[in-house]
């Protein structure tokens, strides 16, 4: 038994071995880069946090950062709103039909990123379609091409697979008879929604809105190409700082904000999906006990 169990503890011992060249890559790919950046930021060419100081003294980098957030918001709460009946009906129908929804879902992930942001440029153009129809109901001049709410509406339609996979992934797992027994107990359908449902879908709906979130403040192409410099994101701050201005200190100051900003919201929704799937959990197995 003795001998057994110490085979086992060597061959997890050398299966670790087989993390080495993924973790050699990481740090080669990602820490040494961050770890330049950060270095950067504080040694210029002494140690200081002037960089950081500037980013709230500056006037713009507060509002671009605010601008970015507000923007990441609205595509959160947009493709959460379009993905929840979607991925709703995916596990309703058959699963020819599931197929087929799925493919919908996968195909701007077969599709490259520049084509499909420069189809939203000839979609919100002036004399676009877009334009043309609007004109036809007799709204004129609605060009949204170059524009924040542009960025949003493309930035929805580029993030949705990320909000619609996570929510079907948690809605297929509950167990619909939990609200077949609150409709047989006379609880109406909001009801029955409401307390059975939606606290049961609440952790893919945390992941798809974080993982959206987070997406949507580092976004880069669809600002780039669908925006404008005078409304830009923190993205595009980054990259004029340095390619433009050669600013490495301040841009590398803005990258640990950035950085910062999104380890702690990801923290917060391990946290809170944690909680929810435990809550979840909990509840299913009193339901079923009960039953």
């Amino acid at each position: 038994m003795t001998d057994t169990i110490r085979g086992s503890g060597r061959l997890l011992d050398r299966n670790w071995l087989l993390v080495v060249p993924a973790l050699a890559l990481m740090a080669v790919v990602l820490l040494v880069p961050l770890f330049e950046s950060l270095w950067g930021s504080l040694f210029n060419p002494n140690f200081s946090f002037d960089s950081y100081v500037s980013l709230v003294t500056d006037g713009i980098t507060l509002k671009v950062l605010g601008r970015t957030a507000l923007v990441a918001a609205i595509v959160t709460v947009a493709t959460l709103v379009i993905a929840y009946p979607y991925a709703y009906l995916m596990t309703r129908v058959g699963p020819r039909a599931r197929g087929a929804l799925l493919v919908v879902v996968l195909i701007p992930f077969w599709t490259s990123a520049l084509a499909r942001n420069f189809a939203w440029i000839v979609i919100l153009q002036r004399k676009g379609p877009l334009d043309s129809v609007l004109s036809f109901f007799g709204i004129h001049g609605v060009v949204l091409y170059g524009t924040a709410a542009g960025v949003t509406i493309a930035m929805v339609q580029v993030l949705l697979p990320f909000m619609v996979l996570p929510l079907f992934s948690t809605l297929g797992s509950i167990d619909r008879r939990l609200l077949l027994a609150a409709r047989g107990l006379g609880s109406p359908p909001v009801v029955a929604f409401w307390k059975i449902y939606w606290p049961l879908s609440r952790a893919g709906v945390v992941a798809g809105m974080m993982l959206v979130f987070t997406l949507s403040l580092g976004f880069y192409i669809t600002p780039a190409i669908v925006g404008s410099p005078q409304q830009s994101l923190i993205a595009q701050l980054l990259g004029q700082r340095t390619t433009e201005l050669l600013d490495f200190a301040g841009a590398g100051a803005l990258g640990m904000v950035v950085l910062v900003i999104t380890l702690v919201l990801v923290a917060w929704a391990n946290r809170l999906g944690g909680t929810i799937s435990a809550i979840g959990i909990v509840a299913h197995a009193e339901s079923r006990s009960r039953a």
